[in-house]
């Protein structure tokens, strides 16, 4: 399929999900309840610490008040879309129900990817950019046209490798079935990324940023933001994501060449 088509596929998805959502329209007030709870709890948690302190690891009030932004902004696009689809996707090789996409003429990683949408995580995304919003309103002259593009590409390379490694965990469930608890784990490890992980001792900082990304989706393009971002960073971030894509996109072939000749 071209990628030119892509769009429009995802467009298909998308409607036939808010479709299907509007039929539990409670679960927006639910969704509505827990993000502002999550907001709520975040920004108290600012309030407590500048209670005691001007800054924390370097960081002031309107800075980690933009982190929280990209928090939101990062936290929404993942549930939004990656980590509905990829729950799904383990699902159907439990069940062996993977044939059904495998045999579809579009390409099945990208089926996988982005077939589930949960419609209501969009609130996480729209708190996400008003809180940016504020917090560069607040940061003024300090926030020019280099951290916008310093911020911009930074996010996209966030976001690309948090859905390579995402990708990656998930499909090892083509060797080991049970991998149910693996999308848990990480949304129990992406909390951590409320805050700078410069703060956090070095162990717990060298996991976030290599072990389980989360620094490059969120100190790295808040950093961007508030104009902490150097050059090399920049760069890595990019060549990161390149790298992590490419490496899923080989691991997730060699599992479907693995699942096709187990269902055969």
């Amino acid at each position: 399929m071209p990628s030119s088509h892509y769009p429009r596929l995802v467009w298909v998805f998308l409607r036939l999900n808010i479709l299907n959502e509007l039929q539990y329209r409670t679960n927006f007030w639910l969704q509505m309840l827990r993000s502002l709870v999550g907001l709520g709890t975040a920004l108290a948690g600012l309030g407590v610490v500048f209670a005691q302190t001007d800054d924390l690891g370097g960081w002031g009030r309107d800075e980690l008040l933009a982190l929280v932004g990209v928090y939101f902004i990062v936290g929404g696009l993942v549930n939004l879309v990656l980590v509905p689809s990829l729950s799904r996707f383990v699902q159907d090789i439990q069940q062996g129900t993977l044939d059904y996409l495998l045999t579809k003429p579009e390409d099945a990683q990208v089926l996988v990817s982005i077939r589930q949408v949960e419609v209501w995580r969009c609130i996480d995304l729209g708190l996400g950019i008003a809180i940016v919003g504020i917090a560069l309103v607040r940061l003024g002259d300090r926030v020019g046209p280099g951290q916008v593009a310093g911020f911009g590409i930074t996010l996209v390379a966030g976001v690309t490798i948090i859905y390579a490694f995402l990708l990656i965990l998930v499909t090892t469930a083509f060797w080991v079935v049970r991998v149910d608890n693996i999308l848990y784990v990480f949304q129990g490890m992406y909390e951590a990324g409320r805050w700078p992980v410069g703060i956090y001792p070095p162990w717990m900082r060298a996991t976030l940023t290599f072990v389980v990304p989360i620094a490059f989706a969120i100190t790295i393009p808040a950093s961007g933001l508030v104009g902490r971002l150097s050059l090399p960073t920049l760069l890595g971030a990019v060549a990161l994501a390149v790298v992590l894509l490419a490496l899923s996109r080989w691991f997730w072939t060699r599992g479907v060449r693995r699942y096709a000749g187990a269902s055969a």
